[in-house]
């Protein structure tokens, strides 16, 4: 029986792979890094190229076209250690993307994976996204992954656990690099610190618009929260920061924007 002004109901199903999720990433030894990075000119390029050619680019697309060119920098960051000791690394770098789109009227996070992303354009990519937000199929894998999660919890986990025992399977289910956000279901900066099953993860905050330095003189400037959550069992230190050091250089110059403006 329930107290009155008590409401009581039944633990959703899909919270059953978040549960799990996040008991088997918290055994990871991950190091988080929470740095802001100026999109100003990147969000300009976007708004620009909209205004001048009605040709849209969505930012998630532009993040995830930066991180798969600094990964393909420095591969280090996405190292996996498999069950005998061995360290497996991929040319390939398979974005874990999750992407906000309304299912059965309920607007949610779907993750998907976006292949060799390393190897994509920007217009691909945000053509790949697109695509997924207005897939039918969507709403059956849905249906799909809800039977998995009848399973009893063990037999459940033990796919989580896949990164450390077959990485190559992880990456063909799960990819090799995830994006998350929690800036799209909210505004203003801040940033998001979870565990991780993956060897690097990138957790996009919301973006704040506040003074900033530029040539000596103070300027309003956007600034987007980003947190970045490393194995630090595979990936040391300093790989680690000259990786951000890139993918900074990356986000802040608005790389790969160009083009799109001259189409």
């Amino acid at each position: 029986m329930t107290e009155p002004g008590e409401t009581v109901e039944p633990f959703p199903l899909q919270r059953r792979g978040t549960v799990d999720y996040m008991r088997t990433a918290s055994r990871r030894s991950v190091v988080h890094g929470l740095v802001e990075l100026d999109v100003t000119e990147a969000r300009r390029r976007i708004r620009e190229l909209e205004e001048g050619t009605g040709t849209r680019r969505s930012f998630t697309a532009f993040l995830v076209f930066c991180l798969a060119r600094a990964i393909d920098d420095h591969p280090r960051v996405q190292t996996y250690r498999d069950w005998r000791g061995r360290l497996a690394r991929f040319e390939d770098v398979d974005v874990n993307v999750l992407i906000e789109r309304e299912v059965d009227g309920e607007l949610i996070g779907v993750p998907h994976v976006l292949r060799a992303a390393n190897r994509r354009s920007l217009e691909s990519i945000h053509d790949k996204i697109r695509a997924v937000q207005t897939d039918p199929s969507v709403g059956r894998q849905r249906d799909l992954t809800a039977v998995g999660l009848r399973l009893p919890g063990p037999v459940r986990r033990l796919f989580w656990r896949l990164p450390r025992t077959i990485p190559r399977r992880w990456k063909r289910v799960a990819g090799t690099v995830a994006v998350t956000s929690v800036g799209m279901f909210g505004a203003g900066g801040g940033w998001a610190v979870t565990p991780t099953n993956y060897a690097l993860q990138l957790t996009v905050g919301g973006i704040e618009r506040k003074p900033g330095l530029v040539d000596d003189e103070v300027v309003p400037r956007e600034y987007l929260s980003l947190t970045m959550m490393v194995d630090h069992d595979v990936v040391d230190g300093a790989p680690a920061a000259r990786f951000v050091g890139r993918l900074r250089e990356l986000i802040e110059t608005a790389y790969g924007l160009e083009e799109g403006l001259e189409t």
